[in-house]
């Protein structure tokens, strides 16, 4: 579903997570505290490549 705020499943019940919504042209990402603080927005592939490396375990301090 398009243009909707929706939270990752492996986000806890603390309340302290980020919201993704995919509009097609771009995927936004906020925080869920404050939704009203802005959003970080980006173009699909550069989101596809971002979650990839996560889920391959980069970006480890």
């Amino acid at each position: 579903m398009r243009n909707v705020w929706r939270t990752s499943s492996r986000s806890g019940s603390n309340g302290q997570c980020v919201e993704v919504r995919d509009r097609g042209v771009e995927v936004d990402v906020r925080d869920s505290k404050a939704p009203a603080a802005g959003t970080l927005s980006f173009i699909p592939a550069a989101w596809t490549a971002f979650t990839a490396t996560l889920k391959a375990g980069g970006l480890r301090p």
